[in-house]
């Protein structure tokens, strides 16, 4: 089991395939196991980077607040490039993992070739809508703590199949990754300069509004829903969803 210790938390990573480096993001509260489908398909001619968020999967849970928080996070995934070998990658996730990578390259612009935002949203300008949303996420974050992995059981395909080693970190996490303290990266869409592919379930209605803003605010973007697809996209519809990735990333020489 591949761990890359950072401020003395573990992070489990996997490194599959050779050629430029792929690094994919999951959601909150699912795990790197949600990427088990795209494996074959885009390790084939990429290094492709998987990992576990701290406080999820088979990464550490530490129980300081102060070591959970979005920072961390996109420095987490600088640092699996570095491990990798990679000066740059394309960077893409799920969800949460959608948002960190926009963050990323609102933080190293230099260091991502291209972006894939998959059933994502970008933040909030407003203060009163990003209260909102953290108001629902730490209602999430208290409903696992209080129930455990069975808080779980409803979620889309890539939560409610994934395991965990410690649920008070994915709490932990809930509370200080899950939430958003500034407009930082809505407000970056537009300064974005590389190829970006911004992918929805059709049936994932929540973020399809989300999913046609950032195709129209960043520059160039492309957009692919894919049918009969909710949340967990790539594992409702994988030849799809592996097929769109592997053509966008072709069409742009990547």
């Amino acid at each position: 089991m591949a761990l890359l210790q950072r401020q003395g938390v573990d992070i489990y990573y996997e490194i599959h395939g050779s050629g430029p480096a792929l690094l994919l993001t999951h959601g909150f509260s699912a795990t790197s196991q949600m990427w088990q489908g795209q494996i074959a398909a885009l390790a084939e001619r990429h290094t492709l980077i998987l990992w576990d968020m701290r406080g999820h999967g088979r990464s550490g849970a530490p129980e300081d607040a102060a070591l959970y928080n979005e920072s961390l996070t996109i420095g987490d995934m600088a640092a699996l490039l570095d491990q990798a070998g990679a000066q740059q990658g394309i960077i893409g996730g799920l969800s949460l993992g959608g948002y960190m990578s926009l963050a990323f390259h609102a933080e190293w612009p230099e260091r991502v070739k291209a972006l894939l935002i998959i059933d994502t949203g970008p933040g909030y300008k407003r203060d009163d809508a990003r209260e909102a949303w953290n108001r629902q996420a730490l209602e999430t974050a208290e409903n696992i703590a209080t129930h455990g992995l069975e808080a779980l059981a409803d979620a889309s395909a890539e939560r409610s199949q994934s395991e965990h080693n410690n649920v008070q970190g994915l709490a932990m996490a809930g509370r200080h990754m899950l939430t958003q303290h500034s407009p930082r990266v809505i407000l970056s869409l537009p300064q974005i300069a590389v190829p970006s592919l911004v992918v929805a379930g059709a049936q994932d209605t929540p973020f399809l509004a989300a999913t046609d803003y950032m195709a129209a605010k960043i520059p160039g973007a492309e957009k692919l829903i894919i049918e009969r697809a909710g949340h967990a996209v790539n594992i409702d519809q994988p030849e799809a969803f592996n097929a769109g990735v592997l053509q966008f990333l072709t069409s742009r020489g990547l």
